[in-house]
């Protein structure tokens, strides 16, 4: 029997990149206490007003069948939220609501790429970055993220990527893994190269509420000149503590919107309306809660910096926003899957390999941030002696 080729394209690009999540939750079905910062999830359930707001409107009757481009209330609240974030309107007609960033992206990419084409992405990268740039067909071209420029994308590094066959720019900021915030300077000089050379931009940026230290976080939308060729994708997922509800959406020029929203009905004709009902109501309230959840996880990265940073060759990398801190391992390990997987063995630490995230961040670890600071505290203490007796 045959297959379509995509499932050649994204072979190894699902869940084996989890590999240590996987092995943390069949060590903790055995009894084990494992200290899990393998995910990205956020550090408190669910505010219950927001649960308070689907179930109302599941006993209200908003059960039925919504329309491919999302409901009304919740199109409106988008509207209002990024003419506010923005100071300039951003009408509802911009928008095309989706279940999560995941699948805002795919439709993203599956609406501009044809096969073959290039999208240029920064590496390291989340993991499922590859994967959906490939199932629509495309190549990822990543262009390496150095530590010494703060793991920001470079405007000469994508400038010298750029081929007749590039179609995009893939650029997330905040950044998962690295934490990593574009400055408008940054966003100016990829914006023009991407006129320049007939380009869209496409952001991820759902981290845009978490960042540390109160630093300022500027959207790739910030710049009018740009925004006809310019397309973001975000949630709820981290920024109101909702992973499990799957609501997200994109924003765009409306010709985007229009020519994408065919496929996007294709995909999945209509989110849920009580699940829309409730994302207006979270967009329409400050951002409080991921404020709160941000000034915990900027102090969870403070302690892993200050139990671990030169131990045994050990260097922290503090993040500038987001959910995860990194430790350089280059000093002890290349092979960062085999020392995560050795730590879970020998400690019951579970973190993410640099591997799972692009070459560039071989030898290196991602370290979540949701766990309480005392957990925090204990898995730098098993950490510490794991690296110490490596280097005895």
């Amino acid at each position: 029997m045959e297959y379509a080729a995509v499932t050649t394209a994204l072979a190894g690009l699902g869940s084996d990149k989890w590999v240590l999540n996987a092995a943390a939750q069949r060590r903790k079905a055995l009894g084990r206490q494992i200290l899990n910062l393998t995910i990205g999830e956020p550090d408190v359930p669910t505010p219950p007003d927001l649960i308070d707001k689907a179930c109302q409107a599941m006993r209200a009757g908003r059960t039925g069948y919504s329309n491919g481009r999302g409901e009304e209330t919740l199109l409106a609240a988008l509207s209002a939220r990024y003419t506010r974030s923005l100071g300039r309107a951003i009408a509802s007609d911009r928008f095309l609501c989706l279940p999560g960033t995941q699948t805002a992206l795919y439709l993203v990419f599956r609406a501009l790429c044809d096969p073959d084409c290039e999208v240029i992405v920064g590496d390291p990268m989340y993991a499922t970055y590859e994967g959906l740039i490939r199932a629509s067909g495309a190549v990822p071209v990543p262009v390496p993220l150095a530590p010494e420029h703060g793991f920001r994308l470079q405007p000469q590094a994508v400038r010298a990527a750029i081929t007749p066959r590039t179609r995009a720019i893939f650029l997330n900021t905040p950044h998962n893994p690295t934490g990593a915030i574009l400055r408008p300077e940054d966003l100016r000089a990829l914006g023009a190269l991407a006129a320049a050379h007939d380009l869209w931009i496409v952001s991820d940026e759902v981290y845009a509420d978490l960042t540390h230290d109160q630093r300022a976080f500027t959207s790739a939308l910030a710049d009018p000149a740009f925004e006809d060729r310019t397309i973001l994708a975000a949630s709820i997922s981290k920024s109101h503590a909702a992973p499990g509800f799957r609501s997200g959406w994109v924003v765009g020029p409306a010709a985007f919107c229009a020519r994408a929203l065919p496929l996007s009905e294709t995909m999945l004709f209509g989110s849920q309306p009580f699940i829309a009902d409730m994302t207006a109501q979270a967009l329409g309230a400050p951002p409080s809660l991921a404020r709160g959840m941000a000034d915990r996880m900027a102090n969870r990265a403070r302690i892993i910096r200050d139990a671990l940073d030169g131990v045994a060759g050990l260097k922290v990398s503090r993040p500038e926003a987001g959910m995860f801190a990194l430790i350089d391992i280059r000093n002890l390990s290349n092979d960062s899957l085999q020392f995560a997987l050795d730590l879970l063995e020998k400690t019951d630490v579970a973190v993410m390999p640099g591997a799972s995230f692009g070459t560039a961040l071989e030898g290196w670890l991602r370290v979540a941030l949701n766990a309480s600071d005392a957990e925090t505290s204990d898995a730098c203490a098993r950490i510490r002696s794991f690296v110490e007796g490596q280097t005895t």
